[in-house]
């Protein structure tokens, strides 16, 4: 331990209000007032009275979950690093004795470090030690949000024994996954150990924590679903001051209405400071009680550094809820010490204001006392004169050197076996696939994927009241349907059901807004707009109007609103397979955006078709610098009249107002070409209606057909879930498996060149068992001479060959040069050596031919589809 920790001596308060660690001042106060002395030793002893009060105090474990027996966890498969420490590990203990001995002697006030407690061997490990870093093969794990989440939901939360004590062992993350329990400590180690795995430079705290976060109780907090996104304010434009303004024109509002306004204003302020009031009532009385071990309260959980992976700012995460949280939030309380796989550092901060006053640079030698000095983060030392003048009364100058050799020792590496979590494992998460927290006024349910039948993977269930008796709204999340159904939002009040679809739906679906699933009642349904032909992005339907939007057509139609009458009679559309009480429309209106390649003043915004009243209303867009709109009325007739005769267009079948001009279009062809125009896209757009409304119920019957039953799909790739690919899988690879399987013993079978010849026969006559040994005895006959003949070629080959180059050299040995006898040598060497292994090759086959011959006959007198034919042959 470095000499700085003399300084780490507190005022004698500091361990009763919380045992948090103190900022040391660099003097201590040489002479201290009895007064404060006897205020100090009574502070003490109440501390103490707490301390038993507590340790007779039972801790407060939800009933319906029953205590997991640590002790009969089986440790026989373990490896040996486990049960046993390697002498880098003793050293490293004996390191932390020597450094908790000189802790405890400068700083008496402070609680024991959290240095080496025992595994689930009984074996005493570094904390340090049981980081393992592992970056795990999922990508939603490369984020500490998501590895937040996960530890969060796979780990089911056990409360320490003793509240303001820390636990006695530390169990390896290996083992916590297996079963899936564990302490806060258990929790932070391993999500750490996944943190640094994935990159973050992350730590684990042992702190002080308020009694909500060290039990998990969330009831009094807002669940983080039901938080709104905070608004960012928008800076208003700064008006520029000019030296020349045109005038204002005079202020012409009554004074009286703004009279009215302001009494308005001020009874509305004054309902809303009396709401503000009974809302701080509320919050008092949900206000959680007074905890008398305030500031006493052991938690540990995660410390993310800035830097690493992008993160722009150093903050805390709870490893119980998986959420993150400033370094300034008001309910963590203190910390003792940090540490990682790497080293470990003592807190000399103050902490009487929580952790908000805390700098997080552990490079700094006066903030953060650390255990080894090998350690990656740049250290401040003291000066020499104060070293001595700190540790005058300790050791030799020999201790001082073998402590400056044990400070920078390295961490031994980790003792824990690979972190593993199987895909299966990964995706169900909660422990037995469920999970239930509870919120302020809220619950919130979580399943694993597949769990349940409909897909239902979270439900949030908000209630009115804090007893949790009242439901307000039921919100669910699904996974995997074949409908696409991503979310559900009801409202028990106004019985209002809101679904939300993925993009894939049949129909296009993106979102449904009904109270009930039967025709003509309010129902609202959005479309993904770019999946459909017609564009359109959402129809409102109730039981006498439907309207229509649409993005992005050719037509600049954006608004159709339709109205109906009372029922009538039945009809039948051709385009349907039922029929339908058909309801009458009485109006179709249309809107339009403008088309700049048309005047404003042909270039239709309105139209309104009264199809009762037979008549159609235009209305133009407006022109440039103009108030008023150009507009055209048009009154149907009937096209002949009762003697049969045509009916002639007259001036009074159409009233036109075009603005900017007094002259009315006598053209009455025209008029007549635009009425005959209109009169048949009425006719379309009835048709149109007609088929909204059968795809209104279309609709309505695909969802209710699909609630009835629900399929959920399956990847190809999950051959575990997916049962009719597996069938298949498993089908094709027993077929392979029998082929193989007769093609390898087709293939060994001896006889089977010569069976063919009998065709395959099960029962044999003695004459054709006779003929197949006869053939196969003479097949390995003639292939024993062949072979034998085959060496013997190359065998005479290779000595021609010899004398050739022989002859040729006694020809022209004299005008050889040094080189060219010498690669005549090399040559002839690796003739003679070929000549020498034919040899050896022919006399070996001569000598085992016979008894290559006698082995097959006794093997065709044993085989058991001729024995009984050769046996006495």
């Amino acid at each position: 331990m470095r000499r700085a920790l003399p300084w780490c001596v507190g005022p004698a308060e500091a361990c009763p209000r919380g045992g948090r660690m103190e900022v040391l001042e660099e003097k201590e106060e040489e002479e201290q007032t009895e007064g404060e002395e006897l205020k100090a030793l009574e502070i003490s002893d109440n501390l103490q009275d707490v301390e038993v009060k507590v340790s007779v105090e039972q801790v407060c474990v939800p009933s319906d979950v029953p205590d997991f027996d640590w002790s009969s966890i089986d440790t026989s498969q373990l490896p040996s690093s486990y049960k046993t420490n390697s002498p880098k590990e003793k050293k490293l203990l004996h390191i932390a004795d020597h450094f908790l001995q000189q802790y405890t002697h400068l700083c008496p006030d402070r609680k024991p470090l959290f240095l080496h407690p025992v595994n689930e061997c009984g074996v005493e490990k570094f904390v340090s030690t049981t980081v393992r870093p592992t970056l795990l093969p999922y990508t939603e794990l490369y984020h500490w949000d998501g590895c937040a989440s996960f530890v969060s939901d796979y780990l089911t939360m056990e409360p320490l024994k003793s509240p303001i004590t820390p636990p006695s062992s530390l169990y390896s993350p290996t083992t916590i996954l297996k079963y899936q329990k564990g302490n806060c400590f258990d929790f932070s180690v391993l999500l750490c150990s996944m943190l640094i795995g994935a990159g973050y430079d992350a730590y684990c705290v042992h702190g002080y924590a308020t009694h909500e976060i060290c039990s998990l109780d969330e009831t009094l907090k807002l669940c983080p679903l039901l938080r709104k996104p905070q608004e960012v304010p928008k800076e208003g434009m700064k008006k520029k001051s000019k030296k020349y303004r045109v005038k204002p024109p005079p202020d012409l509002q009554s004074k009286f209405e703004l009279q009215q306004e302001a009494k308005k204003a001020a009874e509305t302020e004054a309902a809303q400071k009396n709401k503000e009031r009974e809302e701080e009532k509320v919050t008092e009385v949900e206000k959680p009680k007074r905890d008398p071990l305030y500031g006493l309260r052991v938690h540990a959980w995660v410390l993310v550094l800035s830097g690493k992976r992008e993160v722009p700012e150093t903050f805390f995460i709870n490893p119980f809820t998986g959420n993150s949280h400033s370094t300034m939030d008001e309910h963590f309380l203190g910390i003792e010490s940090v540490w990682n796989h790497r080293n470990y550092w003592v807190n000399m901060q103050d902490c009487w204001n929580g952790c908000k006053d805390l700098v997080f640079d552990l490079g700094d030698a006066i903030r953060w006392e650390i255990m080894l000095s090998g350690s990656n983060k740049p250290l401040q030392l003291l000066s020499d004169a104060e070293e001595e003048k700190e540790l005058s009364d300790r050791d030799t100058d020999d201790m001082q050197e073998k402590e400056e050799e044990d400070m920078n020792f390295d961490m031994p590496p980790s003792w824990v076996a690979p972190i593993q979590i199987s895909p299966r494992e990964f995706e169900t998460r909660c422990s037995q696939g469920r999970k239930v927290i509870l919120y302020k006024k809220a619950k919130l349910e979580k399943w694993a994927p597949y769990l349940n039948g409909n897909g239902l993977v979270k439900r949030l269930t908000v209630y009115a009241d804090l007893d949790c008796t009242e439901v307000v709204e039921v919100r669910e999340w699904f996974k995997n349907r074949e409908d696409m159904l991503d979310m559900r939002e009801v409202n028990k009040q106004t019985q209002l059901t809101t679904e939300y679809f993925s993009p894939g739906h049949l129909l296009g679906l993106k979102a449904h807004t009904y109270t009930s699933l039967e025709p003509e009642t309010e129902h609202t349904m959005e479309f993904y707009n770019e999946a459909r032909v017609d564009g359109l992005q959402k129809r409102v339907e109730n039981d006498n109007e439907m309207t229509e939007y649409f993005v992005g057509r050719d037509d600049f139609l954006h608004v159709r609103h339709m109205e109906f009458g009372k029922r009538g009679k039945k009809i039948h559309l051709a385009s349907t397979r039922t029929d339908i009480n058909s309801r009458p429309i009485v109006q179709i209106k249309e809107c339009f955006h403008r088309n700049l390649e048309k005047p404003a003043d042909e270039d239709v915004a309105e139209r309104i078709f009264l199809i009762t009243e037979e008549t159609i209303h235009l209305t133009y867009h407006l022109k440039d610098k103009y108030i008023t709109a150009s507009k055209k009325d048009f009154f149907k007739a009937a096209d002949r009249d009762r003697k049969g005769n045509e009916i002639v267009m007259t001036p009074e079948m159409c009233i036109t107002y075009q603005a900017g001009s007094s002259e009315k279009d006598k053209k009455l062809l025209h008029l007549y070409k635009a009425l005959q125009q209109l009169t048949e896209e009425e006719k379309q757009l009835k048709q149109q209606v007609r088929q909204s409304e059968a795809e209104v119920l279309n609709i309505l019957k695909i969802r209710e057909n699909e609630e009835t039953a629900v399929k959920l799909t399956v990847s190809i790739y999950n051959t575990e879930r997916n049962e009719k690919r597996r069938q298949q899988y498993e089908a094709m690879k027993n077929t392979m498996e029998d082929e193989l399987l007769g093609q390898e013993e087709q293939d060994l079978d001896y006889l089977a060149p010569f069976l063919i010849q009998i065709g395959h026969r099960k029962k044999m006559t003695k004459g054709q068992a006779l003929r197949v040994r006869d053939d196969c005895l003479t097949d390995l006959k003639h292939r024993l001479i062949d072979k034998a003949n085959i060496i013997q070629a190359r065998f005479e080959k290779a000595v021609e060959e010899l004398q050739k180059k022989d002859q040729w050299f006694q020809e022209n040995h004299n005008q050889l040069s040094a080189e060219e006898e010498d690669d005549f040598l090399t040559c002839c060497s690796e003739i003679a050596f070929r000549i020498h292994i034919l040899a050896l090759r022919l006399n070996r086959e001569k000598q085992t031919a016979p008894q290559k011959y006698l082995a097959l006959e006794e093997k065709l007198r044993k085989d058991p589809r001729l024995a009984e034919y050769l046996g006495h042959a």
